[in-house]
């Protein structure tokens, strides 16, 4: 996956989440005051997925060496 499209994604992914918990809030008895660090846990899964497209981006894609074919 390309870095640039989950940098793009993470806005809308914050976005949809924090409108879920404000949901949640309203219509169950989960607080936001309490449920607030999952924003904190998605954006860090989001720059997690990203480093990683980063990595796997950057990485040429590996060769056999002559003597081991």
């Amino acid at each position: 996956m390309n870095p640039s499209l989950i940098r793009a994604l993470r806005g809308p992914v914050l976005l949809i989440t924090m409108g879920i918990l404000f949901a949640y809030d309203q219509l169950a008895d989960i607080r936001f005051v309490s449920s607030w660090p999952v924003l904190i846990i998605v954006f860090g899964v989001m720059k997690l997925g990203e480093s990683m497209a980063a990595r796997s981006q950057s990485q040429p894609p590996a060769t056999p060496e002559a003597g081991q074919l």
